[in-house]
């Protein structure tokens, strides 16, 4: 059974059939999936959501298949983990991490918006699949392609980190490196969607590929006892996630699963390096000025977000704020939530970090508000970011040890 009526504009409000479409015909803006919320909430209710697997098809009615999925059976269904010793570094008694860096089968919160987009491929028909990616989202479609049958067409920017390189290598995907940044990356995309029966899951497939990041949300209000937090902290690259989990949030609310009403105020969080979203918020605009990309976390580096406006009303909408981080700063950030909660985060969890620990200090989250702080990728995929020194090397002897280690003197 489908819940799906179709697509309509966020902006012009004009309709659409269930297809392969990059945006509106009529004024350009992103289209978002329409459900037939009645119709899910005779049949969704908390206690058939516990009754099915940890995955992000425990929700299936609010997600856009008119089919069982056939393949990301094992994304979604992470940890959300009561991050005390973070808490009082920040400053904070109530803090969350959701921890989206186990995340299957690549560790990112990528593994569930492809796992819709491409059960979507599959439903159209689609001869093959791609991407425009800075890195998790190549890792993702390569992955779940491999276990759709299907061949894909991976584009990157040509200075992405190496270890991203090789985690969709390995799956024998077409990895094509372009000369320039995500933009132009993206731009190209485009022109080969409109060109070939492919589905690139964030060009012509992004309006259901959006909706999987919608579990992001759906998950950590299951977790917190079926309540929203009083505040989240997300990193921006598109802009698509924040939206997409307040988005999550308010249909359980109006599906009538939560305890109470939906405040969650959203803040946004960017590198210095790239931060239109963020110079938005500060102005007080949603009006996006596009930027050139000059950061180590690549995996955030989009200079001109396609729903950045999105982003920045949403956050002024629910009297959130946005900051941004210095290189320096993101390298802190993921050394402090390791040493804390011994969770490994790449660069966009350094970011998420070190704002929330701006955002404390700011005053814009208070010391009691139960926040949650999104974690969307491994560590292990940018190791060289977090900038460790050399380990100590000494001799096999207990002296030296004891010497060069524990700085005691010699007993002999």
């Amino acid at each position: 059974m489908t819940f799906i009526n179709g697509l309509k504009c966020r902006e012009c409000g004009r309709e659409y059939p269930k297809r392969a479409i990059a945006g509106c015909e009529e004024c350009f803006a992103p289209l978002e999936v329409d459900y037939d919320y009645d119709a899910v909430s005779r049949v969704l209710s908390r206690k058939v959501i516990s009754a099915r697997p940890n995955n992000v098809w425990r929700y299936r009615e609010l997600l856009p298949l008119d089919r069982e999925p056939a393949v990301g059976l094992t994304s979604g269904g992470t940890p959300l983990i009561r991050a005390e010793r973070l808490g009082r570094e920040l400053g904070i008694r109530d803090l969350y991490i959701k921890n989206d860096s186990v995340n299957s089968p690549t560790l990112s919160f990528k593994d569930r918006v492809t796992a819709v987009a491409i059960n979507k491929a599959l439903e159209f028909g689609l001869s093959a699949v791609g991407c425009a990616s800075t890195g998790n989202l190549a890792n993702s479609v390569a992955a779940n392609a491999v276990s759709a049958g299907l061949p894909a067409y991976i584009l990157i920017p040509d200075n992405l980190e190496p270890n991203k390189i090789i985690a969709t290598s390995i799956y024998g995907a077409r990895l094509i490196a372009v000369r320039g940044n995500y933009d132009d990356v993206n731009r190209l995309c485009t022109d080969l969607a409109e060109r070939h029966p492919w589905g690139f899951v964030n060009v012509n497939l992004r309006s259901f590929y959006g909706e999987g990041s919608k579990t992001f949300g759906h998950e950590i209000a299951e977790q917190l006892g079926w309540r929203a937090p009083a505040a989240i902290v997300v990193p921006m690259a598109g802009g698509s996630l924040i939206t997409k989990i307040h988005k999550g949030l308010k249909e359980l609310e109006q599906l009538g699963l939560l305890e109470e009403e939906v405040r969650t105020r959203l803040f946004g969080a960017q590198a210095a390096g790239c931060n239109p979203i963020t110079s938005a918020v500060r102005r007080g605009s949603t009006e996006i000025k596009p930027v050139k990309p000059a950061t180590i976390a690549k995996s955030l580096a989009i200079g001109n977000p396609a729903d950045g406006y999105h982003a920045a009303r949403l956050i002024a909408k629910t009297q959130g704020w946005a900051e941004d981080a210095s290189d320096q700063e993101i390298a802190a950030g993921i050394r402090l939530l390791a040493e804390t909660e011994g969770i490994f985060a790449e660069t966009a969890g350094g970011v998420t970090i070190a704002v929330t620990k701006k955002l404390i200090e700011q005053g814009r989250i208070n010391a009691d508000d139960l926040t949650v702080i999104a974690i969307t990728g491994n560590g292990l995929k940018t190791p060289e970011a977090a900038g460790l020194s050399e380990p100590i090397v000494i001799e096999p002897k207990i002296a030296q040890f004891e010497r060069v280690v524990l700085g005691l003197a010699a007993t002999f």
